[in-house]
């Protein structure tokens, strides 16, 4: 097991009881927003794939309308999504480690979950994403707006792995892997411990 995966996984064992509250304090997320715009573009039996799910709180806003799977390093966070989102197919593992047969899903998201892989591998995953998808299947992302090197740092009283490019490098990425960018949007938001931004993008794989 990587150092990254160890610390990810651990780290999130931690916060899974105060994640969630955390979650609620953020004012400006606009998780909700972006998750609607992708279901109104998703035919009735979509099958979805949620990257990085943790404890479910936006899993179940798909789950309730389309079969999902859900994928998520730490045990504690799922335990809390299977409650939160009954109805999805839930996984532990890593999603870098995932394997799926070329053209299984309608959409796939990745909601704060690429910035704990490091950057140098997007490229791949985001390779991995497209030939997961059908044609014309969508990708939801929120990816880092600045940027910078693989790092460990504390981060809501744990350590942390971050890592990501900045928001021109990130929308260069996504096309570079033969996506058509749909909307791109880099939005502030305040969290409890001050105002972050992310770069949210929904891309289509072409037909």
């Amino acid at each position: 097991m990587s150092d990254r995966r160890r610390t990810v996984e651990a780290g999130y064992d931690v916060l899974a009881p105060s994640f969630g509250e955390w979650g609620a304090r953020v004012v400006g997320d606009p998780w909700e927003r972006f998750l609607e715009e992708l279901a109104a573009r998703l035919p009735a039996d979509a099958r979805v794939l949620d990257l990085g799910c943790g404890n479910g709180k936006k899993t179940a806003r798909l789950a309730d309308r389309f079969d999902v799977t859900g994928v998520d390093v730490s045990e504690r966070q799922l335990a809390l999504a299977r409650i939160e989102a009954p109805n999805a197919t839930l996984i532990h593992a890593d999603f870098m480690e995932l394997v799926a047969p070329a053209g299984t899903f309608d959409a796939v998201t990745a909601l704060y979950s690429m910035v704990h892989v490091p950057r140098e591998e997007h490229p791949a995953l985001l390779d991995r994403i497209r030939r997961w998808l059908t044609p014309g299947g969508l990708f939801l992302a929120s990816l880092s707006h600045i940027g910078g090197p693989d790092r460990f740092e504390e981060w809501l009283g744990v350590e942390m792995f971050f890592s990501g490019f900045d928001a021109e490098t990130n929308s260069r990425l996504i096309r570079d892997a033969g996506f058509d960018v749909l909307l791109e949007e880099v939005v502030w938001m305040h969290e409890p411990e001050g105002d972050t931004a992310f770069f949210w993008v929904l891309a289509r794989n072409p037909e």
